[in-house]
């Protein structure tokens, strides 16, 4: 069984696009974040091809926020982002995990089963965002499940690189480029793009 893993947290003002509300605003960036994460998961939920799981921030959104009836919530629990990707890794169960975030404007289920295809002959597949970070991890898990999050440099330009030195010796596959709504750069290129 193949799973899809999206990353949310809940659309609260102030707790979600930190670094994008500093430029457009608070309530703003909370409205983008609700209509990325809306539209991320009305379009790769319902597909077959994968079952769709919500690791959901804080823990208790869990119970507090009314997820998609197609979408397996559970909570993402403490730590930084490697270690909460890490425990994705190693609770979901058996089979090949793709992890996504909710902040990328145009993603298509093509994108993710195209990720899914790369694990066919790679440990691990990678979807750059193209400003040094990733917006899509997954991993085969077997023989054994990676441990690849440690000591990276995670929002910055160093993230992907980081993560693929922890990745010495494992055959990679990288998904399609895709960019990540994080800055009023970003924000005015989406929006003009969705015009």
């Amino acid at each position: 069984m193949k799973h899809l893993v999206i990353m949310a947290k809940q659309p609260v003002a102030g707790r979600v696009k930190s670094r994008l509300a500093k430029s457009i605003g608070v309530a703003r960036a909370t409205g983008v974040y609700r209509h990325l994460m809306s539209s991320t998961m009305r379009t790769l939920a319902p597909d077959q091809r994968w079952k769709t799981l919500a690791a959901v921030a804080p823990d208790t959104a869990f119970y507090e926020h009314h997820w998609p009836a197609n979408v397996t919530p559970f909570p993402q629990g403490p730590g930084n982002l490697g270690e909460r990707m890490q425990r994705i890794f190693d609770i979901v169960p058996p089979g090949p995990v793709v992890i996504i975030g909710t902040d990328i404007p145009f993603i298509t289920a093509n994108d993710v089963a195209g990720a899914f295809r790369q694990l066919g002959s790679n440990d691990l597949v990678f979807g750059s965002a193209g400003d040094g970070g990733y917006w899509l991890v997954g991993a085969q898990r077997s023989p054994r499940i990676p441990a690849i999050f440690e000591n990276v440099r995670w929002s910055s330009e160093h993230a992907l690189a980081d993560t693929l030195d922890n990745a010495q010796g494992l055959k990679v596959g990288y998904a399609n480029t895709r960019y990540d709504v994080d800055t009023k750069a970003d924000y005015l290129n989406w929006r003009k793009s969705e015009i």
